[in-house]
């Protein structure tokens, strides 16, 4: 799809007029119509800003002429969904939403990395080692590892969550193994439906935040697990069947 369609689709869609559009992006109304009519492309300042507005990425607006993967794991970023946030709210076409989360960058050892990319790697066609040689190979040579010593927050991040991960111990759960590590997380794929005592049902989470957590086995066994999540400001732990069934909240505690 060429340019113009694509911004004359994002705009109806919102149910925007050329004017409403064209106020948000501090633009005449007459160039929105040029650039819908295919006479002029948005300059670049420009596609920042509906890149922005539309939570689109400059290459969908662009109509996809690079193939973009994230530059510190490697995942093809073939939905706009999963691109990661800078700290305005602007997407960062060079990230994925796990490693790269309102601008913070968040694995800083490349081991712990390819650890949590092989789990889900590996599959009948597929072997753990397989996946490993080739995450060790593939890691080195993206943007964020090569340039990791000017882009790195000099371990605060790392800190922050080592200081979240002994305040989850700290509570000492019942059932629940001490924890160890906090993978990057997506609201969309970790946000489960709890009911409360007066049987309704809420949410905690934004599908499209991302959030520092873990799964692990119950120490008495049986068939559910604990789910741990957390961020800057709440600490969350609940448990639940496979595929995330049957949840049920033990700690919501802001922090």
């Amino acid at each position: 799809m060429e340019t113009k369609n694509i911004i004359l689709e994002l705009r109806t869609k919102r149910g925007m007029s050329q004017d409403e559009l064209a106020e948000k992006i501090m633009v005449t109304r007459q160039a929105v119509s040029r650039w819908e009519n295919g006479e002029t492309i948005p300059n670049t300042d420009t596609l920042k800003l509906l890149s922005k507005e539309f939570d689109v990425s400059i290459n969908t607006l662009l109509g996809e002429p690079r193939k973009l993967i994230c530059q510190c794991c490697g995942m093809p970023l073939e939905d706009d969904t999963i691109i990661g946030h800078n700290s305005d709210g602007s997407l960062n076409e060079d990230y994925c939403k796990w490693c790269y989360a309102d601008g913070t960058y968040t694995y800083s050892d490349m081991d712990e990395l390819i650890d949590v990319c092989v789990k889900h790697m590996v599959d009948e066609n597929v072997t753990e080692n397989q996946a490993r040689s080739y995450m060790k190979e593939l890691l080195p040579k993206l943007d964020y590892w090569k340039r990791y010593e000017e882009l790195s927050d000099d371990g605060q991040f790392d800190q922050f969550k080592k200081k979240l991960i002994r305040e989850i111990n700290d509570l000492h759960v019942e059932g629940l193994p001490e924890l160890k590590r906090l993978n990057a997380l997506v609201g969309e794929y970790v946000n489960l439906e709890y009911r409360l005592p007066n049987g309704e049902k809420v949410k905690f989470l934004d599908d499209r935040k991302t959030y520092l957590g873990n799964q692990l086995e119950c120490e008495f066994g049986g068939d559910r697990y604990f789910g741990v999540l957390a961020d800057m400001d709440f600490i969350l732990i609940s448990t639940y069947e496979a595929q995330g069934k049957d949840p049920e909240l033990i700690i919501y505690k802001k922090r």
